[in-house]
């Protein structure tokens, strides 16, 4: 039987379920969308989370909700960090729902810590599990049954079927789990529908590179709506009342807690859009609870940047948009020329593809800002994917490194023709730049392939600021 450390535990009573699966590809982030944006609809207030370090899902949970998502992850935050962000963010909603990542039960270690399960059991959280039925009739029962046995003390409370091919199959498949399993079916969704987002590499397709956005995602609704028993599973989550009126605190548009930002601010640009759009909500509120003011610009559109003094460009897919970015010349060449005066920025993953001269991709190179003297090579394979461990160097930045760190990557891309150039990271899990380091230093930059998270760097978010407002930059 699955097992993991119990903790002491104290969540005030508060509506949520997590939504999981027995596997990957059930479907269980559109069916999580089409949740969150019928229950919007039906006026209820819903906060949303997503288990893990993943950018994409959190992008289409928040639009399809109207509240930021916030990540729940392990690895980078902890149990306790985990508990108090869930009870932060829930307040004013009418119920929260939490995606979880990979199967129910799938963690990094044989008791299951790190799980969904896991998650679910230290949040006192309910249970929905969606199941791909393709091909199944009676072995659904056994598998859910499998489920429900292997930690009885979890509570699985339903199950939405997923991929069920007309009424036959679904009365075979709630017949058999009816018989075997004392369980809910709260619905089951036509394999016919057009129901997926369409993926890539990193998984889905990033929501600013839908132009009809509110398109899917009323196709999306519609499907959940018309398939899956909604008062069912509101009672599921255990929503007693009628919802109250929405609340403006998680707007999408706003973020970040600005209320608490300091006095004393300082202006740094944020690059968001098309090409770069992988920001945790919770690093942006740690830079403006240190001091910053995050002044948004577009890479593939302005022509200028803005009036700042410093730059935060995170990842997103940079290759995807290669040629629109080297066609924006003037942008280019502002940011060089910034970044050789000794304006302070801040690069993840795609940030350091595009400070590099070039990226090559399918046999295409296309011009980049060339701050940093390396060129990007994309790969048909990841060179770096999953969570990393970091330990200091000698080298010396703004960014203090006292012990070893955790962060994550994940890059189909390297660094070649590199310079030899300070690196602040000594990779002892992961790839990085070379399976040995990460973390460049040119001038004022500090870029790297890696992804902090501020609950696992808390001294981060405090430090960029602070080295910005010190650096005289003009």
């Amino acid at each position: 039987m699955a097992k993991f450390k119990d903790m002491p535990i104290n969540i005030p009573s508060h509506p949520r379920i997590v939504i999981s699966a027995p596997g990957r590809s059930s479907g269980k982030t559109t069916v999580t969308i089409g949740l969150l944006r019928a229950l919007t609809r039906k006026d209820y207030t819903v906060q949303p989370f997503k288990k893990g370090p993943d950018y994409i899902d959190p992008m289409w949970l928040t639009a399809a909700s109207g509240r930021v998502c916030y990540n729940l992850d392990f690895y980078l935050m902890g149990e306790n960090n985990i508990i108090d962000s869930f009870q932060r963010q829930s307040k004013g909603a009418d119920l929260s729902i939490i995606e979880g990542n990979m199967g129910l039960y799938d963690g990094p270690d044989l008791m299951g810590s790190g799980s969904t399960a896991h998650l679910a059991k230290i949040l006192e959280s309910p249970v929905i599990l969606v199941i791909n039925a393709r091909g199944m009739t009676r072995g659904v029962a056994a598998l859910v049954l499998g489920y429900q046995q292997f930690q009885p003390d979890l509570d699985i409370t339903g199950v939405i079927l997923n991929q069920v091919r007309g009424k036959r199959h679904e009365s075979k498949l709630i017949s058999a789990l009816e018989h075997y399993c004392d369980i809910d079916v709260l619905g089951a969704i036509p394999g016919d529908t057009d129901f997926e987002i369409p993926e890539r590499h990193l998984g889905l397709v990033p929501i600013g590179e839908n132009n009809e956005i509110d398109g899917v995602l009323d196709r999306i609704e519609k499907v959940v709506r018309d398939h899956v028993d909604l008062d069912r599973f509101l009672e599921k989550a255990n929503v007693n009342q009628k919802p109250v009126k929405p609340s403006t605190e998680g707007d999408p548009k706003t973020p970040t807690i600005k209320s608490s930002q300091p006095k004393d601010t300082v202006k740094i640009g944020i690059a968001k859009d098309q090409a770069f759009n992988f920001y945790y909500p919770d690093n942006l509120n740690a830079l403006e609870k240190s001091g910053a003011e995050l002044i948004a610009f577009n890479t593939l559109e302005d022509q200028e940047l803005p009036n700042v003094k410093g730059l935060y460009i995170g990842g997103g897919f940079p290759e995807v948009f290669m040629k629109e970015l080297e066609k924006n010349i003037s942008l280019r060449i502002a940011i060089k020329k910034a970044i050789d005066n000794g304006m302070p920025v801040y690069a993840e993953c795609g940030g350091l593809m595009y400070l590099a001269r070039s990226i090559i991709w399918n046999n295409e190179t296309r011009k980049m800002v060339g701050a940093i003297p390396c060129d990007i090579h994309q790969t048909d394979k990841p060179k770096g994917f999953g969570y990393t461990v970091l330990n200091p160097t000698d080298s010396e930045s703004w960014f203090p490194m006292d012990n070893e760190m955790k962060a994550h990557e994940f890059h189909y891309s390297e660094a070649v023709n590199m310079s030899d150039m300070d690196c602040i990271y000594s990779v002892k899990r992961g790839y990085g730049l070379d399976g040995q380091r990460d973390g460049i230093l040119h001038k004022n930059v500090l870029a790297s392939y890696v992804h902090l998270h501020s609950f696992s760097s808390p001294k981060w978010a405090e430090s960029f600021v602070r080295f910005v407002q010190e650096i005289d930059y003009s």
